[in-house]
């Protein structure tokens, strides 16, 4: 196997079981079951939060996921880091326990990997690169024309 289909497979692993899994979060979030809004209690958050949280982890996979948008796939991707940050810092301050701090940390492991691994495809260096020989053909198309 070559090491761009090895990347791929890891790409694609790690998007899964990262950035992807939000889509579980973001519908637990919309849902409001008594386990989400005693969450949200014991974290000190009011439970409309927990709607925000699950329409901004729905929006943020599909993001992810979907081609093209590099740009909002990096602003995604931050959130994702924002989210899971904040998760183990709102569990620490709570007095949570090793395991529920670490937890959403895991998950940031995962969404760094996703990030880092991503094909140039869906990077914002490969949007520029395209933006910029769209606007070079356009330079030579009105240079050809001035010629004329």
């Amino acid at each position: 196997m070559k090491n761009e289909q090895i990347k791929n497979i890891a790409y694609w692993t790690t998007t899964i079981l990262g950035p992807a899994s939000f889509v579980i979060g973001g519908v637990l979030n919309l849902s409001q079951t008594e386990q989400v809004v005693a969450t949200m209690h014991h974290l000190g958050y009011p439970v409309y939060f927990a709607s925000l949280l699950g329409i901004w982890k729905l929006l943020g996979a599909i993001a992810i996921v979907v081609p093209g948008l590099p740009r909002l796939k990096e602003w995604a991707y931050a959130g994702f880091f924002f989210d899971l940050t904040a998760a183990a810092v709102s569990r620490a301050a709570v007095g949570d326990g090793a395991g529920d701090i670490v937890a959403p940390l895991v998950f940031l492991a995962l969404v760094l990997a996703s990030w880092a691994l991503r094909p140039a495809s869906r990077t914002l260096a490969a949007s520029a690169g395209t933006r910029a020989s769209t606007a070079q053909t356009e330079v030579d198309l009105i240079a050809s024309s001035v010629r004329v």
